[in-house]
């Protein structure tokens, strides 16, 4: 019996209670309390003093106390200590070690013994962190956390905004927004933000994994947003993306998410998006940048400062952003862009390129290595086609004679308008050869042909034209049936002839019907 518990008999029974009385106190048997009843007796007679002896002695206190030597002896699993601790890194439990221990090395010991061996093992200490310092202007730490509930534009939900910071390791100053939505062109938009904030932008930039900024993780060469990553080349700027699952890389930008979450956002509702965003700019500057930092034990304001000057300077033009796609290089060595053509060479025909469409420019890259292959100004019309007449292409291809037969069928001057235009513009022009060649499938053939006559005639060789004359033709067919003498309406009008030489009397159909009738 545990120790505990002997004391708790030996003490109720020196206070005079009856073993029945100590059961119905401890649950402990009758039948144990007796036996340990006479212990107690036997060991305080054989202390009990000798008349004939000198010296008296005096009984210890009853229950003795475990030697030492028990209390801080081996335990019988320490032969084994290395098997245990390999083990337990493999995450094993005591149960499993135990049965090992008995099979492989005949272990005579039991299993609460492995139980409390194994406990004392995965005692670990508290996890420590080193602290990293940064010189001023050297790191900016971003992240996404969740802004407080703002009521949806025209409507009276309220819904969470994603809530942007961006956090200076140095002097811990931070840069918040909400937006509704993010994409590739908000996230990078937000940083270039956050730099004109400052005043300035940092070495480098720690984020998350995220897709917006993230395409594919990698510790050594992560594969980032082109979009993202061509602002951050603007900048100056390197992108450090956190390892993955590791926030405390970033525990500045965590901190200051909570932070904001908590002290500034908890309990609030905003009517708008820019509500929110006021508030959270007046908090910055009057609360959040005016506080003692609690390990630095300096003013975030006063670090700032001190940082500013060591920010890098900013272009005087931002950044212009894109919006990046594949597209194939047709035979007419032209990609599409919004219904446009731009001349793609060199990239040979059928491969893919990388175009970048800017607001007022087109940047054509090889696929693979992304250089610069082709800059064109962005045509305000679409249908326009960007391609020098010394790349046009003249040689007719599989695509060319379809079409020339397709526009044979409707009729001789529609084939031979679509010859001249091929022979004017080179492959780049099919899409007009097609055009009029779709006309034929809407309106008479007869039609679609005359109006290709009449462009001829006119010497404007145009499917925008060819499609007016065709239409004017069909709406001019349409308008003389309507004005010609509706002889069929005044025909319908005339009363019915009941005697005509062509009409036979009712007498001789009657004599049919009998003839056949006694036939059958």
């Amino acid at each position: 019996m545990k120790l505990h518990l002997q004391t708790t008999i030996w003490t109720l029974l020196k206070a005079g209670s009856t073993q029945r009385q100590i059961e119905r106190a401890t649950g402990i048997s009758r039948h144990t309390i007796r036996a340990y009843k006479k212990k107690f007796d036997s060991h305080s007679a054989d202390l009990s003093p000798d008349p004939s002896s000198a010296p008296i002695q005096t009984a210890p206190p009853w229950p003795p106390t475990l030697p030492p030597e028990r209390v801080t002896g081996t335990s019988i699993c320490e032969p084994y200590r290395d098997y245990i601790e390999a083990q337990l890194r493999l995450k094993r439990n005591a149960m499993a070690i135990y049965q090992d221990l008995v099979d492989q090395f005949g272990f005579a010991g039991a299993y609460n013994a492995v139980k409390r061996f194994a406990a004392k093992l995965r005692h670990r200490e508290p996890e420590q962190f080193d602290r990293l310092e940064f010189a001023p202007g050297e790191e900016m730490q971003v992240d996404y956390g969740e802004g407080a509930p703002t009521r949806v534009l025209g409507t009276t939900r309220y819904r969470k905004p994603r809530l942007f910071v961006a956090t200076l390791r140095y002097s811990r100053r931070s840069f918040r927004r909400v937006v509704w939505k993010s994409g590739q062109e908000t996230w990078a938009r937000l940083h270039e933000q956050a730099w004109r904030y400052f005043g300035g932008s940092c070495r480098y930039v720690v984020l998350d994994n995220l897709k917006e900024g993230v395409l594919k993780p990698d510790i050594h060469e992560p594969e980032l947003n082109p979009v993202y990553a061509a602002a951050l080349k603007y900048y100056d700027v390197v992108g450090d993306p956190a390892r993955v699952r590791d926030p405390n890389r970033k525990g500045t930008v965590e901190n200051a998410i909570g932070h904001t979450q908590a002290t500034a956002l908890k309990g609030r509702r905003f009517e708008t998006i820019e509500e929110q965003n006021d508030f959270l700019e007046h908090w910055e500057v009057t609360w959040a940048a005016t506080r003692i930092h609690g390990s630095e034990r300096r003013q975030v304001q006063a670090m700032f400062e001190e940082e500013k000057s060591h920010l890098q300077a900013l272009p005087i033009v931002g950044m212009q952003y894109f919006t990046e796609s594949q597209r194939t290089v047709y035979d007419d060595t032209c990609v599409r862009v919004d219904h446009s053509s731009y001349a793609a060479r060199p990239a040979p025909i059928g491969s893919l390129v990388l175009v970048r469409i800017f607001e007022h420019r087109i940047e054509i890259r090889d696929l693979q290595s992304q250089s610069l292959l082709r800059t064109h100004p962005r045509a305000q019309r679409p249908g326009s086609v960007i391609l020098p007449n010394e790349e046009r292409v003249f040689n007719p291809s599989r695509e060319t004679l379809y079409i020339l037969n397709q526009a044979k069928d409707i009729g001789a001057h529609a084939h031979r308008l679509c010859q001249m235009l091929f022979g004017i513009e080179g492959r780049v022009g099919q899409r007009k050869l097609w055009g009029i060649v779709g006309l034929g499938r809407t309106y008479p053939h007869r039609l679609v042909d005359s109006a290709c006559e009449r462009a001829m005639l006119d010497g404007v060789y145009s499917y925008k034209h060819v499609k007016a004359l065709t239409e004017r033709l069909v709406a001019d067919a349409l308008a003389a049936i309507d004005s010609a003498p509706d002889a069929h309406r005044a025909q319908a009008e005339l009363p019915l002839t009941q005697a005509h030489p062509l009409i036979r009397s009712t007498d001789e159909y009657a004599d049919l019907f009998a003839r056949c009738s006694a036939q059958s």
